[in-house]
């Protein structure tokens, strides 16, 4: 993750931001992993607080790629976490990819609140509103979490910030991402027919455009998967692979498709992916097999040819290697997990 920043403040939709050459490379990683939004509690907070350090949205899921982010809807706290301190403002969303634990609060030596230990049992008719300290409550923070699968695609993965911090006010920037947010805190205002689903699409909307607006910024001789995506050459190359990963490439397929030589191709790959451009076609069928096995009933050897191994055994290798357990032993986890 070389050159990329480990936190990231976006003023989203920056006038002037062009297409990226491999924004249909986001949108297909993102169509073939899925991507789905939960937004559990609202904490009102008064005075001097704060909360433990634990990350608890991201336990509280019981899941893989779970990614917790907090939107501040009315006044302002501090935030912390290893390596970050920020200071968080009306507008603001904050996400951690990794489920990093964070510690958010006003003021100092103010009570622990514990909002996640806090909550009534499910199910709940209605996004649960949570009290602290008398009225009036100054400070309305909204919780929730984005399962995204796509955290399992190392490229991505090791890509990710930590820490992603957007300000969608005080900016003429991207005013439909500033009415997002505020729609999000209308629909915890006023509960409606429909709301749950309209705020997992809301939130899914301002995770995509964290990402999208990373690929724009990435900076010139930058390395990893996000950088690569803002690389003609390498966007191009990955847009190829993505649109069609079942087809039997060859790097001088990719390479003449790409509009490059063979070896430049294969220094892009190297230079800021890390990784051949073979090898990158294996890691992303293995993950569209990973998906497969979660979310399908097809055949270990009908996902095995789909992943390009002609045999069963070495595609069994190969998915042992990236993901720790054979494909079978997955797939059962991963129906447990689902219940």
């Amino acid at each position: 993750m070389a050159g990329l920043p480990k936190e990231l403040i976006a003023f989203p939709g920056g006038s002037g931001a062009e297409v990226a050459p491999g924004d249909d490379v986001l949108s297909s990683v993102l169509r073939s992993i899925r991507l789905s939004g939960s937004l559990q509690f609202c904490v009102l907070p008064s005075g001097a607080w704060h909360t433990d350090a634990a990350p608890s949205l991201a336990n509280m899921a019981g899941a893989s790629g779970i990614i917790p982010f907090h939107v501040v809807a009315e006044g302002g706290c501090w935030l912390k976490m290893e390596g970050h301190d920020a200071v968080l403002a009306a507008g603001d969303v904050v996400a951690f990819p990794f489920g990093s634990g964070h510690q958010l609060g006003a003021g100092s030596g103010g009570r622990l609140v514990t909002p996640v230990r806090d909550l009534p049992p499910k199910p709940w008719r209605e996004i649960p509103v949570l009290r602290y300290g008398p009225a009036p409550h100054g400070m309305r923070l909204l919780c929730g979490y984005l399962k995204c699968d796509a955290i399992s695609f190392r490229p991505l993965r090791d890509a990710l910030p930590a820490f992603i911090h957007v300000r969608t006010r005080g900016t003429d920037t991207a005013p439909w991402l500033r009415a997002a947010v505020e729609q999000m805190v209308s629909e915890v205002d006023r509960p409606r027919a429909g709301g749950a689903s309209v705020l997992e699409r809301l939130s899914e909307i301002v995770f995509i455009e964290l990402l999208r607006h990373q690929v724009i910024a990435a900076r010139p001789g930058a390395s990893g998967w996000l950088a690569a995506l803002a690389d003609p050459a390498l966007g191009r190359c990955l847009t190829l692979i993505h649109d069609n990963p079942r087809r039997d490439w060859s790097v001088p397929a990719l390479s003449s498709a790409s509009g490059v030589s063979r070896s430049t191709l294969a220094e892009r790959f190297e230079d800021v992916l890390g990784t051949s451009p073979m090898r990158y076609l294996r890691e992303w069928r293995l993950c569209l097999a990973r998906v497969a096995l979660a979310t399908t009933g097809k055949p270990l050897t009908t996902i095995a040819v789909e992943a390009g191994y002609g045999a069963e055994a070495a595609f069994n290798r190969a998915f042992a290697r990236a993901y720790g357990v054979p494909p079978a032993s997955w797939r059962k986890a991963a129906r447990q997990a689902q219940g």
